[in-house]
């Protein structure tokens, strides 16, 4: 789960937008967007998502600001040449406006991007195309094209450079590599403990950190950027040594959520069977499964509990803030399995996906989803990279096609309860029901989880349901869950250092 949600208000945007509901046929079509290729950019054809990004802002370029406050337009390229123009227009879909050509007149900034990388689903990745970007005056008195040119390439994804304590790692994974039928690489951050050059033969417990929603694996640059409160912690005396293991939050469908799926691929086997193995050889880990912990926030609060209930003798503990649905009768404020519809309630509503701590509906799911449409493949959300596609792929079966089975239709929003089924081979607290007396000698003490009551996306609602397991479960599961009154996403009950302390304790037993 992010930190942030899709479309913040678009302050300006939207009080304009009451003006134009009148607007005539020959209006309507007056803005379009003409993108060509430049000759010579790339050799083969290119097929992927094409988005004209607008934004009024001029810093930063519309590219890098997809998720804060621009106007998103969508379609698909197939097999895309230079000799080719692209035409985008009122019958294109678009977010947050039904259509371009009821945007407000004015001054914008706008850019063109295909989307074409496989592997990493997530704009601006290694092959993607952009166009510069363009200053324009959107005048709906008179016809507006606008022509764009995807004149640029971004290049191969280069490791960081490596500093005293800070590491970088890529490996080409077998296991995924087999699954898809391609080279498919696990990358990593590595923070080492202060010690670790004075002390050649010390070994050290291995702390495994999944971030929040696409948190990458060079996250650990600014963590252990000077004087952040995260490196002055790390490095202070007393704090336990150990290696840090930042997981990378990108994958074929956005995040991958580091555990085995059908339409991802077997994550979680890469990484406990390539990945932290490798790092445990070249960086001095113990080796052990007394000295594996995990953690992770929101996303990555999700993912660690995963790990820990998928491969509880391989962990010894999880520290799990703001876990995503964790419950999928609550997932967010869908229950998948009884819900006849995602984005309206059995009362008949608009289904609210985040909340202010006061309560106040910020984001609607129709909404919200309307923007991963516009990032998807085929005007779909089960293809944008987005946080309901990754969710979507993470969880759910494989079609004939190759692709994730929508848990509902991306324009209605009608459940597919035949596909929520298959989902429960990754609902965690169903897990834990139907599978408790195998696997709670092997998690008793092991489950830490911290949740604002406030939670902004509801989260804190599947963790009630999973409490009310773990409070009676027989036997005892003798770990922690623990409530933030009025506390919103992301509260954790300690601190880094109380948390560290408490996953030296555990990797000592």
């Amino acid at each position: 789960m992010q930190s942030s949600k899709l479309l913040p208000p678009i302050l300006g945007f939207l009080l304009l937008l009451f003006c134009l509901e009148s607007f005539s046929a020959t209006n309507e079509a007056s803005l379009r967007f003409e993108v060509t290729l430049k000759q010579g950019l790339v050799a083969t054809p290119q097929t992927g998502r094409l988005l004209v990004i607008l934004n009024q802002k001029e810093s930063p370029e519309p590219r890098f600001a997809i998720n804060d406050g621009s106007v998103i337009i969508g379609r698909d390229a197939d097999d895309f040449v230079s000799s080719q123009k692209l035409l985008l227009d009122h019958s294109t879909i678009s977010c947050p406006i039904p259509n371009p050509s009821e945007l407000p007149t004015g001054d914008y900034f706008v850019q063109a991007l295909l989307m074409v990388n496989q592997d990493l689903r997530l704009p601006n990745a290694p092959g993607d195309l952009y166009s510069s970007v363009a200053k324009v005056h959107i005048d709906h008195a008179i016809s507006n094209t606008v022509c764009l040119q995807l004149s640029q390439q971004i290049g191969p994804e280069q490791l960081p450079a490596d500093t005293e304590l800070v590491k970088f790692v890529q490996i080409q994974s077998a296991l995924l590599s087999k699954f898809h039928g391609r080279p498919i690489y696990l990358r990593a951050g590595i923070i080492l403990p202060r010690n670790f050059n004075r002390k050649p033969s010390e070994t050290y417990p291995l702390w495994v950190r999944v971030g929040g929603l696409d948190t990458r694996y060079t996250a650990v640059h600014s963590m252990m950027g000077e004087k952040s409160d995260f490196q002055k912690t790390w490095l202070a005396d007393g704090t336990p040594q150990m290696i840090m293991l930042q997981l990378d939050g990108a994958g074929p469908y956005g995040d991958c959520y580091q555990i085995n799926s059908d339409n991802n691929g077997p994550y979680g086997d890469a990484i406990t069977q390539e990945l932290i193995p490798y790092v445990e050889r070249h960086f001095r880990g113990i080796g052990k499964s007394r000295a594996r912990v995990l953690s992770g926030a929101s996303t990555g609060g999700w993912a660690s509990l995963a790990l820990q209930i998928f491969y509880p003798d391989f962990f010894n503990g999880v520290w799990s803030s703001s876990p995503d649905g964790v419950d999928f009768r609550a997932f967010e404020l869908i229950d998948i399995y009884s819900d006849t519809n995602a984005y309206v309630n059995k009362f008949g509503f608009e289904r609210p996906s985040e909340r202010t701590l006061q309560g106040d509906t910020k984001l609607i799911m129709r909404r919200e989803v309307l923007m991963e449409n516009v990032l998807g493949r085929g005007n779909s959300w089960t293809l944008s990279g987005g946080q309901w596609c990754a969710w979507n792929a993470a969880y759910g079966p494989r079609g004939a096609d190759g692709q994730p089975i929508p848990l509902w239709d991306p324009q209605t929003g009608k459940l597919n309860h035949e596909v929520a089924e298959k989902w429960k081979s990754h609902d965690l607290n169903l897990i834990l029901h139907k599978n408790w007396k195998a696997l709670a000698p092997k998690l008793q003490g092991k489950i830490h989880i911290a949740v604002g009551d406030a939670d902004n996306y509801f989260l804190n609602n599947g963790v009630h349901l999973m409490d009310s397991f773990l409070s009676h479960a027989d036997p005892a599961y003798r770990g922690r869950i623990v409530y933030g009154p009025v506390k919103g996403h992301t509260w954790s009950d300690v601190s880094m250092r109380e948390m560290m302390n408490e996953m030296k304790a555990a990797t000592e037993k």
